[in-house]
């Protein structure tokens, strides 16, 4: 049982159980304790005096009975010492066995009956009219009536409560996906209602200095442009005889530096806007191929289409083109794509040294780079985060794994098939 209302509901229930249980307990055993000692001589004294004598006529017994049966409300029966019936007032007299009859109450075909044997040796023998409930199971039908009315309002409060901690949860369960404009439902004036707002609080300000944080790095990011355009204006207007390597160096970190800033942007949009701007229908082959032409991929597959945005996806095949031909080795790069009718899947496998295991998941990381790559200055470590948010972005996700075939690095990228 995993729902808390369950549990609490449950746990309602239990008690009332228990609570009737020993409630009827407590009940039979002071029922037991009260009853008052019955001297059945004294009963057997004083109802033969009542009662005609054996040798009375039939008449006058039967008259008798009549009237007592008339008073008292209970089907009476007259028998010999024997067992041979009398005479008898209400329903007709069951069978009679004096040799098993004993003083005292019994439970027959006909209902509960008292047995009682005169002095004189005859036995009379007194039925309930009508089968009448023990007091003990009225207490327990009332106790359950009781207990069902409890249960029954207690499970709309029950659920109540728990609902608006059910809703408190998905809240909180979007803000945890990302979403920071999500808020939780305020219901009620109570500690829930305190915690719901509380959190509706603390989102506010997490929306607030996520929005601060992305501007500043927006701002940055356009700021830093100004003084790339001029270096780069410098090294386009150097002389002729300047060092060759140095113009190519300083054009070189120029673009570096331009691709890491659209690189950053990119993301701080992608993490801002998380619904597709302008999807349209798109062949994954034909797009894939499109982007391994620079980098003489070998591209095979069949035609699957993808709905998502054209610029995001190109962009995803060709950071991963990029990563492979940068980590790749030797050899051309092998591109396929395959469906299997609901998922699109695009797989780019490279000749290189392949991913540790244990840095398979990190490496899509923001600016998270193997060991050894930082020294050559190889990649910013933000495409392969791009790839991932890209895909994610589009209903699927990408991982890493070792290439059977080449030996070195494949990576998946899973989509819907539009």
């Amino acid at each position: 049982m995993s729902r808390l209302y369950l549990k609490v509901y449950a746990t309602i229930i239990a008690m009332l159980v228990v609570f009737i249980g020993l409630a009827a307990l407590l009940w039979q055993l002071a029922y037991e304790r009260n009853r008052t000692p019955i001297n059945y001589d004294v009963i057997s004294e004083l109802t033969g005096a009542l009662l005609p004598g054996a040798d009375a006529p039939l008449v006058e017994q039967q008259r008798t009975l009549d009237e007592l049966h008339r008073k008292l409300r209970f089907d009476l029966a007259l028998h010999r010492p024997d067992g041979v019936p009398i005479v008898s007032a209400g329903r007709a007299a069951q069978p009679f066995d004096p040799a098993t009859a004993r003083t005292g109450w019994r439970r027959g075909r006909g209902g509960p009956a008292f047995t009682l044997q005169l002095a004189d040796g005859r036995w009379l023998v007194a039925r309930v009219a009508r089968e009448r409930t023990h007091p003990a199971i009225w207490l327990a039908v009332f106790l359950g009536v009781v207990a069902i009315a409890v249960a029954v309002g207690a499970y709309p409060v029950v659920r109540g409560l728990t609902g608006r901690l059910e809703r408190l949860r998905e809240g909180v369960d979007r803000l945890g996906g990302g979403d920071l404009a999500a808020r939780v439902p305020v219901e009620g004036r109570d500690e829930v209602a305190a915690l719901a707002r509380s959190v509706n609080a603390s989102a506010a300000r997490i929306e607030e200095l996520v929005a601060a944080h992305r501007l500043l790095l927006a701002n940055c990011s356009h700021e830093l442009r100004a003084p790339l355009a001029r270096i780069a204006m410098v090294a386009g207007s150097m002389r002729d005889d300047a060092d060759p390597a140095l113009r190519a160096g300083l054009r070189q970190d120029v673009a570096e530096l331009n691709r890491l800033i659209d690189g950053i942007l990119l993301s701080s949009r992608l993490d801002a806007v998380r619904t597709a701007e302008r999807p349209e229908n798109l062949d994954l082959l034909a797009l894939a191929a499109e982007e391994a032409a620079p980098f003489e991929a070998d591209v095979t597959g069949t035609p699957v289409s993808v709905t998502g945005e054209r610029l995001l996806l190109r962009r995803l095949v060709r950071n991963l083109l990029e990563n492979a031909q940068r980590y790749g080795g030797p050899g051309p790069i092998e591109v396929a794509v395959t469906s299997d009718g609901a998922r699109a899947r695009l797989s780019v496998s490279d000749r290189g040294p392949g991913v540790p295991e244990s840095e398979r998941e990190r490496i899509f990381e923001p600016f998270h780079r193997l060991a050894g790559s930082h020294e050559d200055g190889r990649g910013s470590g933000l495409g392969l985060a791009l790839v991932r948010q890209i895909a994610r972005r589009h209903g699927g996700d990408v991982r890493c794994e070792r290439s059977a075939s080449l030996g070195g690095s494949v990576f998946l990228v899973d989509l819907p098939a539009g």
